[in-house]
């Protein structure tokens, strides 16, 4: 029997024992009401190659839904216009020259701060999911699974936290696989912080097997390029149509741009870029064994008959009647073969954001999720004749943004303020209700997305460093502003290009040491020389 006394120490007792589990009911839906966060990167993707932002090639119609209802950044640009850099940049909020990561080459430092580190410290469940490419083991996730450096298209080997297994299809519906797979088998009771990082769209442009057609391709390449240069093409030869209008650009007054390796006439690879690999063996070319003993060979028998089923017709007409094309048809050509495989990586790309976006609908986590969409850099379409990324020019240095944020969080639909791949870390922190450390260098764009009415950069701040490689672009660093561009080509180069952006948007008329811009170049190279104090950057000595 209980006495009263025991009856008084009791009460108390079970009274804690409910208000215990209370507290611990109403923690665990806080931490569930906490906003979740989905980071997709893709690789290489071109802003104009997104019908969001440009409608001439493509349509994306489920990445556009991110910008349907959230909001997309009109002006994104990145600080460093090459892959490892820019990832570094997004972990740690920082330019190169201060996380370490300058180019492709070196291993990324990851005992430094990253916002994986501080959302896991906070309770998040971190995981990254497919390209990691930065030479070392990724720290401040609970799980990752990561392709091994660039990663393949097809079979693609994954490390998933330290063991390595092998993947069967088709690399971007692999990466959507395993992210469902980890939402489904997550804790449930915490929030968590998914980075989904695709191969896609990077060289050398594979589709899907899903995608191929025999016959008439699917995308329209309009018809842009001035007349002057348009020429009767031999009918058999696969329709050809327009080219950027600076397609056969002469880089007159740019030195730096005419000491490049990234021309899609002169240096994209016929058997390695085009997939012109021919049974008989008579197209030889400096890459061909590397994609017949290499992307080519991993393909299954399925897979590859697909595949040849495609591309053996193309490379059969070509041949027919390669020694009857002009250099300007070929050139030509060769553009339209590198758009049309380009696109369909971005056509599987648009469909597995749409099985994503599905996915978090029907589980009751869309509302709920911040949704980021972006590339680790813009890329050339053919612009000034070239393909792949690394100058300060607008087609590699500006990039994708749309973020759908949670309902509770009202925002603009576009904003047109100059961002830049530093704001994206301070901006994760600031939604999860965590401060923005010191020393990142970039903002939160929280702020910005709720109100129009917020003091903001007036320019940003470039420096690319990864020179001599393949594709000999020269080291340079320079300010944008709205409507100007000035730019530093040095090391083994001493030149300078300055743009008016509102006046020549392809960049192609170099103002720098004309009569009538001396002042204006004088404001933004003290512009520069500011940026270069604020953000650390004054000693080249290193690089």
């Amino acid at each position: 029997m209980f006495n009263s006394s025991n009856k008084i120490i009791l009460l108390p007792l079970a009274s804690l024992i409910v208000l215990s589990f209370l507290s611990a009911c109403n923690q665990q839906k806080v931490e569930s009401e906490r906003p979740n966060i989905i980071f997709i990167m893709t690789d290489d993707h071109s802003y104009q190659t997104l019908s969001a932002y440009d409608d001439r090639f493509i349509e994306t119609p489920n990445i556009d839904h991110i910008a349907d209802e959230g909001v997309k950044f009109v002006n994104s640009f990145v600080g460093n216009s090459i892959c490892a850099p820019s990832r570094a940049t997004l972990l740690t909020g920082k330019h190169s020259h201060k996380n370490g990561q300058i180019n492709n080459r070196v291993a990324f430092d990851g005992n430094q701060p990253t916002f994986p580190k501080y959302l896991q410290k906070d309770g998040y469940q971190t995981a990254l999911i497919g390209k990691w490419h930065l030479r070392s083991t990724p720290t401040g996730y609970d799980y990752y699974d990561r392709l091994i450096g660039q990663g393949d298209y097809y079979n693609s080997r994954f490390i998933a936290n330290g063991d390595t297994s092998r993947s069967e299809g088709y690399v971007t519906n692999v990466i959507t696989d395993k992210s469902i797979q980890w939402m489904e088998n997550r804790d449930k009771d915490r929030p968590f912080s998914l980075q989904i990082h695709h191969k896609a769209t990077h060289r050398i442009w594979m589709p899907d097997t899903a995608m191929l057609s025999s016959t008439e391709e699917e995308f329209t390449i309009p018809n842009t390029y001035p007349e002057e240069y348009e020429e009767e093409v031999t009918a058999d030869v696969n329709k050809l149509r327009g080219v950027p209008k600076n397609y056969f650009d002469d880089y007159e007054g740019r030195q730096a741009a005419a000491a490049q390796k990234l021309s899609i006439i002169e240096d994209m690879d016929l058997v390695y870029d085009l997939k012109m690999l021919d049974e008989e063996g008579d197209i030889q070319t400096k890459y061909r064994n590397m994609y017949a003993n290499g992307r080519y060979a991993n393909f299954n028998d399925q897979q590859k008959a697909a595949w040849d089923a495609y591309y053996d017709p193309i490379i059969e007409k070509f041949k027919e009647h390669r020694d009857e094309m002009t250099d300007t048809q070929l050139a030509r050509w060769k553009y339209e073969r590198y758009m049309q495989d380009y696109l369909k990586t971005v056509k599987s790309v648009d469909k597995n954001i749409g099985r994503l976006i599905n996915y978090l609908k029907e589980n009751d986590l869309y509302e709920n999720t911040l949704i980021v969409y972006t590339s680790d850099q813009g890329f050339y379409m053919g612009e000034h004749g070239w393909f792949d990324k690394r100058f300060m020019y607008e087609q590699s240095m500006r990039t994708p943004l749309l973020m759908k944020f949670p309902e509770n969080i009202e925002t603009r639909n576009k904003v047109d303020e100059l961002v830049q791949n530093i704001d994206w870390a301070p901006t994760l922190l600031d939604l999860a209700g965590l401060p923005v450390p010191e020393d990142m260098q970039g903002r939160s764009l929280l702020p910005l997305v709720q109100n129009d009415d917020v003091e903001w950069r007036e320019a940003l701040y470039y420096h690319y460093y990864e020179y001599p490689n393949e594709h000999m672009v020269k080291r340079h660093y320079g300010i944008r502003t709205d409507r100007y561009k000035l730019i530093h080509f040095y090391n083994d180069i001493d030149d300078w290009e300055l743009y008016d952006l509102e006046q020549d948007s392809m960049e192609m008329n170099n103002l720098y040491g004309k009569e009538g811009y001396e002042e204006l170049t004088r404001t933004l190279k003290k512009k520069l020389d500011e940026l270069q104090q604020q953000y650390e950057d004054t000693d080249r000595s290193t690089y």
